[in-house]
């Protein structure tokens, strides 16, 4: 049988119509299906414990989301290696908008540069949705100094002497303090805690001298005069601390630390789920209640477009990348 250059331009022609149709048809089923979105519950990851300051900030946030739009959303504590578990489950999950997870500094821009062989990158697989809110480090003492000025003072006198706990090694408070021993010209002796009930115990027995950590942690302590604050690490003083010195202020040398928060799905996500999830967070986050939530813990609300999100992602990872080296702190 003889097929002619005619055929062949026939069948071509009714390969592209078909293949084009096909295309159109499944662009109307996924346009139909994010329309529809969400027709199932949510969940939204937490990569620590419940009851930390990440858990605190996702389910009211989630909570606030429920009551304002009747989607289902299910907060799913996955801990374990910083965070990097329940980031990773998020990263490898199907991008269709029915997995999120709150990432935060440590695991999206510190710990690319921590960890030898990190299982997911945070620029490549995950699709930013929104911030949420932020935190300064707070650094306190117990029965030892109320004052920065007395801290540096003592600590130039016996170098590597005042012990100061952090919960983590590679943990944005870690890398606080790292940062106020260059900035001060000061060596103090790290003591890593695997959390904070422990290191808050020793403080307040007088076992250590300082502690820092995120201000939601320690405020609690801090009100009922428990712990003295001495400087915060962000650039302004915090609104819930008013009192307390920036570093800037305590040592003459301005830099700043803080932890941010954020929901990111997996990468693929279709953008219309993604501006969906995104006006939805930006609605619940402007309600007084869900911002004096976050403010009462120390916290200052963030929101915006998902592309701001992802700008500070891409100038976060390479400036924490360079603290991790100059602190020479690396984790398997």
């Amino acid at each position: 049988m003889t097929i002619t250059t005619r055929a062949i331009s026939m069948s071509a022609r009714l390969c592209t119509w078909m293949f084009g149709a096909s295309v159109l048809a499944v662009a109307a089923v996924s346009a139909h299906a994010q329309a529809g979105y969400p027709t199932k519950p949510i969940r939204l990851i937490v990569p620590f414990p419940p009851g930390g300051g990440t858990d605190m900030i996702a389910r009211s946030v989630a909570q606030k989301v429920t009551e304002k739009t009747s989607w289902n959303i299910v907060v799913d504590n996955r801990p374990g290696a910083g965070g990097n578990l329940g980031v990773d489950a998020a990263a490898k999950s199907s991008p269709d908008g029915y997995t999120l997870v709150m990432g935060q500094t440590s695991n999206l821009a510190i710990n690319p540069a921590l960890y030898k062989k990190l299982p997911y990158d945070p620029l490549k697989d995950l699709a930013p949705v929104a911030l949420v809110s932020s935190s300064p480090i707070l650094m306190v003492s117990g029965k030892s100094f109320t004052s920065m000025a007395e801290v540096l003072k003592a600590a130039k006198a016996k170098p590597d002497m005042i012990t100061v706990g952090y919960a983590g090694n590679g943990t944005v408070a870690h890398l606080a303090v790292t940062q106020i021993e260059q900035a001060s010209g000061v060596k103090l002796r790290h003591i890593p805690y695997k959390g904070i009930a422990q290191a808050i115990t020793d403080l307040s027995g007088g076992q250590i001298d300082l502690f820092v950590g995120s201000i939601p942690s320690l405020i609690g302590q801090v009100r009922n005069e428990k712990l003295h604050p001495l400087l915060v690490t962000s650039k302004q003083r915090s609104g819930q601390l008013p009192a307390t010195p920036t570093m800037a202020e305590a040592s003459g040398k301005n830099f700043e630390a803080i932890t941010w928060f954020g929901i990111l799905a997996p990468a693929g996500t279709p953008d219309a789920i993604v501006q969906k999830l995104n006006t939805a967070i930006n609605s619940a986050l402007a309600e007084a209640d869900v911002a004096e939530k976050l403010r009462s813990e120390g916290g200052d609300v963030l929101g915006g477009s998902s592309k701001d999100f992802r700008l500070l992602l891409q100038s976060e990872v390479p400036r924490w990348a360079k603290v991790v080296k100059d602190s020479g702190a690396s984790l398997n």
